[in-house]
């Protein structure tokens, strides 16, 4: 007789799947975060489509800054839509579960995206601090293979430390427990789930917190406080605004994305307010996303000129 796996001894009768709660006791709220995230969903396919479209259409973007920024639209093209659709199916439906298989790519997919940008974001950092503070060698420093390399770094990295998270997470007994009190699966509220003291598992996943966000947000730190010292340093008013407005962007996107990962991940989950954790993850999944090519965009003289250049030209 072949071992049955930990989730067929703990829950024979959910038929592999789990029951994602969500806000199904408030119908009104539901329908509301129904349309709060189709409208999000819709906004980050279309401003982050079009970034990577423009640049790779213009020959002008074709630097190191529009590379990364590329990588950044993509990853969060496809961080929404590792989740959007599934949430907006239970949104919409009485049943509101997920396929014990679906929750699994979900969980891996999702946080190996979310690990990747966070790393990305501090290579961003590094670009900027280049550019500006190393300009006459910002060519030589900043060098295509150089750039490929620190991209590859951090998708590579960002999806080795889901392996680790998800297998450590999904092999935790739950003793027949499917009911997760989220919108999506997710590491703190599967933990909820478990049966069995998951000490060892809140102390991997702070300490992977850390390297993840922590470390990678320190690196920007340092990396602007260079560059204040740079900016402070040009005489002319019209190049100390040019600077600021490349970097405010930049610095925008971190505030939200590190802002909401930490308060997210960098406590207990058994000390966690579930509303509070539902509307955080929200946040960074959908708004956060939705606003990065805005952020980029509406700030950017470069992006307005492309898109006037790739218009005329179809």
């Amino acid at each position: 007789m072949s071992r049955d796996s930990p989730w067929e001894e703990g829950n024979q009768s959910s038929q592999g799947e789990f029951i994602l709660l969500g806000v199904a006791d408030r119908p009104r709220l539901e329908m509301f975060l129904f349309v709060f995230v189709l409208t999000c969903y819709l906004m980050t396919l279309l401003g982050n489509t079009t970034i990577i479209v423009v640049s790779r259409l213009d020959p002008h973007l074709h630097t190191p800054m529009y590379f990364f920024l590329s990588n950044l639209s993509f990853l969060d093209l496809c961080f929404t839509t590792s989740l959007g659709p599934q949430m907006l199916v239970n949104f919409w439906r009485k049943s509101k579960t997920i396929a014990y298989d679906a929750c699994v790519v979900e969980l891996y997919i999702s946080l190996s995206l979310g690990s990747t940008e966070c790393i990305l974001l501090a290579v961003m950092a590094y670009d900027r601090y280049a550019a500006i503070c190393h300009p006459l060698r910002y060519t030589t420093m900043m060098s295509h293979s150089l750039c490929f390399t620190m991209a590859a770094v951090s998708w590579v990295s960002g999806f080795s430390n889901s392996v680790v998270q998800t297998t450590m997470t999904l092999s935790l007994p739950r003793c027949g427990q499917n009911k997760i009190d989220h919108f999506f699966c997710e590491v703190p509220a599967l933990l909820k789930l478990a049966c069995v003291d998951t000490s060892v598992n809140e102390a991997e996943l702070f300490a992977s917190s850390v390297v993840f966000l922590l470390l990678p947000l320190g690196l920007i730190i340092i990396s602007y406080g260079y560059i204040a010292t740079a900016v402070l340093r040009i005489r002319s008013a019209e190049g100390r605004r040019k600077a600021f407005n490349t970097c405010a962007s930049h610095l925008m996107v971190v505030s939200l994305f590190y802002g909401t990962g930490i308060a997210s991940y960098l406590q207990s989950p058994s000390n966690y307010s579930r509303d509070q954790g539902k509307m955080i993850s929200l946040f960074y999944t959908f708004v956060t996303t939705m606003l990065n090519p805005l952020i980029y965009t509406l700030r950017n003289k470069e992006v307005h000129k492309a898109l006037r250049r790739v218009m005329k030209k179809n």
